[in-house]
């Protein structure tokens, strides 16, 4: 037989053709959970799409091809245009269309109380099929609460944003059927502290304003809006800054370069300059920062969501490949220290994953103070904690595909260098970890939030309980607590993760959880379960997809 003709042998098949909403157990369990089986179903053609040949196929071709900045048109006019492959059109088409992006605020207030938990279900599922192009989609969910502040602009701008149609282009937002929105915070001279941004806002006698300045990360430029921070008369403020102005002309706004990042390369981040550009005033002069508060904290959430779908794509590939690859004798899967490393991943999965969705309850339960508050905590305790973890688990789910893993065609490459974005995007760790110091000092009622939702696991696991104690030990040390805000953040967040899985999760699932990341010897290493009071098989089982 020619050799070119022969059959691979011993390779796991490739793993398209499975529904990525109803292979993961956790994910289904904690969804109908909080939103009930109903909102499983309206998932599931969603979850089928995401977990086709096509949309694989489409996924790698976006960051295959990269964007590309067009300055200039042919005959010389500035037009700061971000041209990108079909394929990224592909993937944000079905994303808007199925209402991944602003739509559940709609839906919010036509009475929903479940449209952010199918959201948030929809946002990791999706993310499958690639990661980068859920920057634009998380940014046009998360503009709605800022522009909320402001009722005119809300009415201009929320209905496009909230549409499912998707409508690339640069036009005026009143001929598009769909709109995008992204975010300039960040400046080269401050970062994460804003508060020392130099970039000017200078008003006109009719109320309006310009922009003078730069933006050092602007996410999703090519998008028809922006909310961005400047130094008004009266302190730091909110800006909304359109693509386009309303007689159809240009906002002058430069696209300085496009970042050559990490990963995340199928998106595009741009540095800004800012000289004259027409902006809208959002919310009161010198209350910036508490504008576009509740844009960082939906931000956060999706940081969340998305660094989880990392684990959960990646899991998947790990596993699906021990499945059906043989080494020394037998399947890998039934290897025992193989079913040790592939459990514990599950584990990792199956506690992000119920943290993340009993979140995105929280945003559904409008007017509950217990759950705002709950929020107001748990956002930046899951962001550093979940965000923290992803990066090194990425790397242990690709080693189980060994130099498969390595190569490019394999997918896990591209989500390796993903992995680190989510902890670094919307605060870095310590930025998260000082924002729970700083929750902790200025609301007593987001402690009492987290006793509360702890304390319903009170009783049911003691190694659970030792830590809920050992955790309130560490909040009265006030003498040590900046220094040791990392050790307290990671350490609440774990927390409300054994309570979740000590609540919900299924036995095994609960007892290797508190076992191991509440146990006082685990030394985060993945595949160093405690087999003998442990049930791996089971929880393998739980880790790997049917197709």
């Amino acid at each position: 037989m020619n050799s070119r003709n022969r059959a691979s042998s011993n390779q796991a098949p490739p793993l398209i053709g499975h529904n990525v909403v109803t292979s993961d157990a956790a994910l289904v369990e904690a969804v109908t959970r909080y939103a009930g089986p109903g909102v499983v179903d309206d998932l599931v053609a969603l979850g089928a799409m995401a977990g086709s040949a096509e949309a694989r196929e489409h996924g790698l071709l976006a960051n295959r091809h990269e964007p590309e900045l067009t300055t200039y048109d042919r005959y010389g006019n500035r037009i700061d245009e971000v041209v990108f492959h079909p394929s990224w059109h592909w993937l944000m088409e079905h994303a808007v269309g199925y209402g991944l992006q602003a739509a559940p605020w709609e839906q919010q207030t036509a009475g929903s109380t479940t449209a952010h938990v199918r959201r948030a279900a929809g946002f990791m599922a999706w993310s499958h099929t690639d990661p980068a192009h859920g920057c634009p989609i998380s940014m046009t969910y998360a503009a709605v609460p800022a522009l909320r502040v402001d009722e005119a602009l809300a009415k201009e701008w929320v209905p496009a944003l909230a549409a499912t149609s998707y409508d690339p282009g640069i036009r005026p937002v009143a001929e598009k059927r769909g709109a995008l929105a992204g975010m300039g915070m960040t400046e080269k001279q401050g970062g994460s502290d804003v508060r020392a941004n130099v970039t000017r806002a200078v008003s006109a006698p009719d109320g309006s304003y310009t922009l003078h300045g730069h933006k050092w990360f602007t996410s999703a430029p090519m998008n028809d809006v922006f909310l961005v921070l400047a130094q008004a008369p009266d302190g730091l403020t909110c800006f909304l800054v359109p693509r386009v102005l309303p007689d159809g002309s240009r906002n002058p706004l430069d696209i300085a370069r496009l970042k050559d990042k990490l990963g995340n390369r199928a998106n595009a981040s741009a540095e800004l300059e800012l000289d004259g550009t027409v902006a809208v005033r959002l919310g009161d002069e010198g209350r910036g920062v508490r504008t576009i508060i509740e844009m960082v904290a939906a931000t956060r959430l999706d940081c969340v969501l998305g660094s989880t779908a990392l684990m959960r794509q990646t899991l998947n590939e790990a596993s699906w490949h021990v499945a059906h690859r043989s080494a020394f004798g037998g399947l890998l899967a039934d290897k025992p220290l193989m079913q040790n490393v592939i459990a514990d991943l599950q584990v990792e999965a199956e506690a992000a994953t119920a943290l993340a969705i009993r979140l995105a309850t929280a945003v559904d339960a409008v007017g509950d103070p217990q759950e705002a508050a709950l929020r107001r905590i748990a956002l930046p305790l899951a962001k550093f904690w979940v965000c923290k973890r992803t990066p090194g688990f990425v790397a242990e789910a690709l080693e189980c595909l060994g130099g498969n893993g390595y190569v490019e065609e394999s997918g896990l490459p591209l989500r390796y260098r993903e992995a680190p974005l989510n902890s670094v995007w919307e605060g870095s760790g310590n930025v998260n970890a000082l924002d729970v110091l700083r929750a902790l000092s200025r609301e007593p009622e987001v402690l009492d939030a987290w006793i509360t939702e702890v304390g319903h696991a009170r009783g049911g696991d003691a190694r659970l309980d030792r830590a809920l104690d050992e955790t309130l030990a560490l909040l009265g040390d006030t003498g040590s607590l900046e220094v040791g805000a990392r050790r307290l953040a990671g350490r609440m967040a774990a927390c409300l993760q054994g309570a979740l899985l000590v609540r919900f999760a299924p036995a095994e699932v609960a007892d290797a959880f508190c076992g191991s990341r509440l146990g006082t010897s685990y030394d985060g290493t993945y595949g160093a379960l405690t087999s003998s009071t442990t049930d791996l098989a089971a929880i393998v089982e739980r880790a790997t997809p049917t197709r």
